[in-house]
């Protein structure tokens, strides 16, 4: 069971002259230099991050250059530009992470109190009087007092715990730091695929129409040939239902722009329906892919939120432990009451007088059952598994680099060769013109013609929206477009 602990904001001590006071200062700091020497704390492995000096292994050697901070500019798209400015802004989830880090800063200042003394001004009145006889009175005087007094506690952090605690709760502040930018960080690069889905699809919305328009420019022809007995029954339904297969691709695109309008709204923080002509009425155009190289897989750290919050919070866990193994030892308390009092007894006013009272005291633990050995295994768990959870979030970046780069890389090549389709396409397109124009074929062959190469144009803008869609993916994996160096973190972890 731990000894009583004297709190010094509230218990009175006997008067203690200078002597008395100076022989209890040099015991307590024998007895704190003696502890000191045996309060030992084993530091914990550092968590393995050598996957990181490993170069990704979907980028050759040489092209191992770092990505550009303002990446998203490379797309060149000012209407994505302006969406990712107001997200980084107006995302409710930002802001929720902007009030957490409000909260982490009261609770650091809170922390850190505990190293300061605490200082209060105290004072009273009192007035008491009897109707006693005068004879009584000398053994049981009125009296009236007025006293006022300053009053000091502070606990001398010896062992380091009041130390360790207020670098847990800097660190927790600075994780929610770069919990502000994880958070934009990821409204950003939602918004930025939602609004590459909805362009995409409204690309291919009209694409689609101009598909289904010459779709049904066959379904006319065919019905007159039909009349003019040139083509079958067959012929007609046939043509009729390519067209009507192709009309029940539309709602779908329609369903998919209206939907991403709705998401993009609600992550700048807009209601979902709310009309905003800035970036609706936008041109339906797919905006260029930028070239993205992923750097080495150490800028990682500097680059990705995520990974900043991890160490943060491992770090934290660090000084939490210490703190536990710190609380094993004895804790040390000075506190003084320095006042000034006026005194009446019955009709003696007595000059007004100081007084002060100091004390020194300490509480060590001698048996809690094994209470705050518990609280040390607990938080080394707590510690080490912070350890890993870095380390896993380390690997999980690294696979969505490489993911992203293996996606991109295949995109890329699908892309080369599906412009090589639309190119032979519009090339076969010129030779039926000209070849319609003599007479040699006719006009359904034409037709088909043009469909073969807006099918085409259809797929290659698929892909086109994929490839960009890759990209956005590669920068997310990167750590966004933007990013801020960690500057508070060398100083919170320096602290003595």
């Amino acid at each position: 069971m731990m000894s009583p602990v004297i709190d010094p904001t509230r218990a009175r001590f006997a008067p203690c002259g200078p002597a008395r006071l100076a022989g209890a200062a040099a015991v307590a700091t024998v007895v704190a230099l003696a502890a000191a020497g045996c309060a030992t704390t084993p530091a914990l492995p550092p968590p393995d991050t050598a996957a990181l000096a490993v170069p990704y292994r979907q980028m050759p050697a040489a092209d191992m250059r770092s990505l550009d901070a303002a990446t998203w500019r490379g797309f060149d798209d000012p209407v994505l530009d302006g969406l990712l400015t107001r997200a980084r802004a107006a995302n409710l989830d930002v802001r929720i992470a902007a009030q957490r880090v409000r909260q982490a800063r009261a609770g650091s200042t809170a922390a850190a109190s505990r190293l300061w003394p605490t200082v209060a001004v105290t004072g009273s009145v009192s007035d008491q009087r009897s109707g006693l006889p005068a004879e009584v009175k000398r053994g049981a005087p009125d009296t009236r007092a007025a006293r006022a007094a300053l009053d000091l506690g502070w606990e001398i952090d010896v062992f380091g715990a009041a130390r360790a605690a207020a670098e847990g709760a800097e660190l927790d502040a600075l994780a929610a730091d770069a919990g502000v930018e994880a958070a934009q960080w990821l409204a950003t690069t939602e918004v930025a695929r939602l609004y590459l889905v909805r362009q995409g699809a409204r690309v291919r919305l009209r694409q689609l129409q101009a598909l289904l328009d010459a779709q049904q420019a066959t379904e006319r022809l065919t019905a007159s040939r039909r009349a003019q007995g040139l083509a079958s029954a067959f012929d007609v339904s046939r043509a009729a239902g390519e067209a009507q297969a192709l009309a029940a691709q539309l709602p779908a695109l329609r369903t998919l722009v209206a939907v991403s309008e709705h998401q993009i709204g609600v992550l700048l923080g807009d209601a979902p329906g709310a009309a905003d002509a800035g970036w609706r009425d936008a041109v339906a155009a797919l905006p260029a892919v930028p070239d993205l190289q992923p750097g080495q897989p150490i800028e990682l750290l500097q680059r990705r939120p995520d990974l900043r919050v991890a160490e943060r919070q491992l770090l934290a866990e660090g000084a939490r432990l210490r703190e536990s193994q710190a609380d094993q030892w004895p804790r040390f308390f000075i506190a003084a009451v320095l006042g000034r009092q006026d005194l009446r007894l019955n009709l003696l006013d007595l000059t007004p007088v100081r007084f002060s009272n100091v004390a020194l005291a300490f509480a060590a633990p001698v048996f809690n059952a094994g209470r705050l050995r518990a609280a040390v295994e607990r938080q080394d768990a707590r510690a080490r598994a912070a350890s890993l959870q870095y380390e896993r979030t380390v690997l999980s970046a690294l696979q969505d680099v490489e993911n992203s780069l293996v996606s991109l890389a295949q995109e890329r090549d699908r892309g080369r060769l599906l412009a090589m389709a639309v190119d032979s396409r519009r090339q076969g397109l010129r030779h039926a013109e000209s070849l319609h124009r003599e007479g040699q074929i006719d006009l359904l062959q034409l037709l088909d013609a043009q469909r073969g190469l807006i099918a085409a144009e259809l797929a290659a803008t698929d892909s086109h929206t994929q490839r960009a869609l890759g990209a956005v993916q590669l920068v997310k994996a990167l750590g966004g477009g933007w990013y801020a160096e960690p500057a508070r973190l060398a100083s919170a972890t320096s602290r003595p």
